[in-house]
């Protein structure tokens, strides 16, 4: 069972992925180039949020998918399984996992803000 757990976790992964990359390909050509600082530097007067507030709120529910928060934590399987696509690991293994969470819940966090909120 927790092969299909993770099998769930990686096509919702890649599927919502996509919708990310676009997000930030659109800014990417508003802004002309990839650097951090001309994100920050083109919000000098407006956020990106008053003008693509679509695309904040399709950032935000692809961050809720990607991260596994509570509306989009099926691949977890809680009704099947313990504790979800992670039965199969132990201590030092599920430190990670969880760790590994957190820290992408924080960079997503750090990139809505860089993108949309002007840094």
């Amino acid at each position: 069972y927790s092969l299909l757990g993770s099998l769930r976790a990686v096509a919702q992964t890649i599927s919502y992925e996509v919708s990310l990359a676009l997000v930030l390909l659109s800014f990417i050509f508003l802004v002309g180039g990839f650097g951090l600082e001309l994100f920050s530097l083109y919000q000098n007067k407006v956020w990106f949020i008053m003008i693509g507030s679509p695309l904040a709120l399709v950032w935000l529910a692809s961050c809720l998918a990607e991260t596994n928060r509570t509306p989009f934590d099926f691949a977890e399987g809680e009704s099947e399984l313990v504790s979800g696509f992670n039965t199969e690991y132990s201590s030092g293994g599920f430190a990670l996992i969880f760790m590994a969470e957190y820290a992408s819940i924080l960079l997503m966090s750090m990139l809505f803000s860089l993108l949309f909120l002007g840094g």
